[in-house]
């Protein structure tokens, strides 16, 4: 350094240095701190059972892995950086206070852990109020997730400004119990300040009598009362950073209370059927099911089915018999209240669910969901291993190919959110190409031509009848002249088996199938 140039101030470089470090480390710790846990809540969610989102808003979820990560990555952050400081300068000046006057720092410990009692009272109970308003602030973000994400209906039925109307309840309701959150966080921090004046106030009065009375001196009476305005400050900022705290604290418990909730069907682990010797017979015995979200309405009532390897079954029936619960136990989305469901003897509950939804069961329904990438990623979500050729033998057996290649970027076209830019057609056969990349032993046809018109229900069946070769198929049908080639029909009625035989059978005895027919025939003749 020349000459002329005033040397820094001593310790300047140092200090620059150690904030420097210190925001750097604060901001990578608080960052890691919140990457971990959205990646174990999401694995977490991932692992929950069918039931569970039954019974909770995407929107909840979502706000849970965002906002209340977010609130509780703020709230550490802030406790590290103030609140640490804060308890090391109480803890340093109660040392010193100590040194200074052992009485006037005897009636303080005194008077302390029946403020911080108090203070944990009201702690607490604004701990409550914050996870109130937190949940609300979920719900009013589950209303328009909802909305947004089904606004083609929204449009279609003109319900903007009720479903506006709606929100705006929600959103309202979260300001009034975050305005309440508001006023308890300022009584606590008012009368923080009310009670640490106070304290200060009986230093003063202590101290002068003790100065009175020669036990204390003059400077070490200034000296304590500099070091308790310190500590006064330290607690003041603490009771600042409270409000902030009891936030991340209720978001965090939030955050917590799903990262620890176990499933009670575990997403792998059990025994594999080698596939040398994989069937495919599948058997319901004395099943009864109730959905969890309505414990008290049975769906099925002791329903016995064996569905033969390599036939097809179909199951009809009138609306809400039961036809979509069969399929849904037999992906294990849900277990049975009471009876068993083996496959080929081995009851699905001692079989690796892995195992069984990626490489036995094929699974179509009649609203396929495609996510927002290519078509190719599309159909290998099936088997995510499957290689190119895989793909395009997939797509020809599922009628697929010819549309596909029509496209300008044939199988790398970007679809859409839920495959928003293909016809009911084509999503179909892209979600049957799907379930065939995996060569599955068991395939679940739930309703899958029944939103279609003529044409593309035609174009589908082909595919559906070519993909049913070889293997047990499970037909849920409401269209019945789709299922009366079939090798067994079922139907299904009040969530007990009606009827079983072939088409021609039923229609012989003259029951509840024959009268279904008769029903579909005046409805839609064309299709009869």
């Amino acid at each position: 350094m020349g000459p002329g140039l005033p040397k820094p101030p001593p310790g300047l470089s140092p200090q620059g240095l150690l904030t420097f470090g210190y925001i750097v480390l604060l901001s990578r710790v608080g960052e890691q701190v919140a990457s971990s846990m959205r990646t174990a809540l999401f694995s977490s969610l991932l692992r929950q059972d069918v039931a569970f989102f039954d019974a909770t808003r995407t929107g909840q979820l979502v706000t849970r892995l965002t906002a209340d990560v977010q609130e509780f990555k703020s709230s550490f952050k802030l406790v590290v950086s103030q609140g640490l400081r804060s308890a090391t300068q109480i803890v340093g000046c109660f040392a010193s206070l100590y040194l200074l006057s052992p009485k006037l720092t005897g009636l303080l410990l005194v008077v302390m852990p029946s403020l911080v009692g108090a203070g944990a009272l009201i702690g607490s109970f604004l701990r409550g109020l914050s996870r109130q308003a937190q949940e609300q602030v979920a719900k009013a973000t589950g209303v328009a997730d909802e909305v947004l994400g089904n606004v083609r209906t929204v449009r279609a039925f003109a319900m903007e400004d009720r479903q506006l109307e709606a929100y705006c309840t929600e959103v309202q309701r979260s300001g009034q119990l975050n305005e309440r959150l508001g006023v308890g966080i300022a009584v606590f921090q008012g009368l923080s300040n009310v009670v640490l004046n106070c304290i200060v106030l009986g230093t003063i009065f202590t101290g002068g009598a003790l100065l009175a009375g020669e036990e204390l001196s003059a400077g070490d009476l200034m000296s304590f009362l500099v070091a308790s305005q310190t500590v006064q400050r330290s607690m003041a900022n603490i009771s600042v950073l409270f409000g902030q705290v009891v936030r991340g604290l209720s978001a965090g418990a939030r955050v917590f209370e799903f990262m620890t909730l176990e499933p009670a069907v575990p997403l792998c682990g059990g025994a594999r059927i080698p596939s040398h010797a994989l069937r495919g017979c599948i058997c319901f015995q004395g099943v009864s099911f109730s959905y969890p979200t309505r414990p008290g309405y049975q769906v099925l009532r002791d329903l016995s089915l064996t569905l033969p390897p390599g036939k097809t079954v179909a199951i009809v029936g009138p609306s809400g018999g039961g036809k979509s619960t069969v399929a849904a136990l037999l992906e294990r989305f849900y277990e049975p209240t009471q009876g068993t469901v083996t496959l080929d003897g081995c009851e699905l509950g001692s079989l690796d669910p892995l195992w069984l939804r990626g490489q036995v069961i094929g699974f179509i329904s009649q609203e396929p969901v495609l996510f927002g990438t290519t078509v190719m990623e599309n159909i290998r979500f099936g088997k995510p291993g499957a290689s190119d050729a895989e793909v395009y033998a997939a797509a020809r057996r599922a009628n697929a190919d010819g549309f596909i290649r029509s496209f300008p970027e044939g199988y790398d076209t970007i679809v859409g959110e839920r495959g928003v830019t293909l016809s009911g057609g084509q999503k179909q056969r892209i979600a049957i190409a799907r379930a065939l990349v995996k060569d599955p032993v068991v395939l679940i046809l739930d309703e899958a031509t029944s939103a279609l018109d003529a044409e593309s229900e035609r174009v589908v069946q082909e595919a559906l009848d070519r993909a049913a070769a070889g293997r047990t198929v499970l037909v849920i049908a409401h269209r019945l002249s789709t299922v009366q080639g079939a090798d067994l029909i079922v139907v299904l009625d009040g969530g007990r088996v009606a009827e079983t035989g072939t088409h021609a059978e039923l229609l012989r005895r003259g029951g509840l199938y024959a009268e279904l027919i008769r029903r579909q025939a005046q409805e839609q003749p064309e299709l009869h």
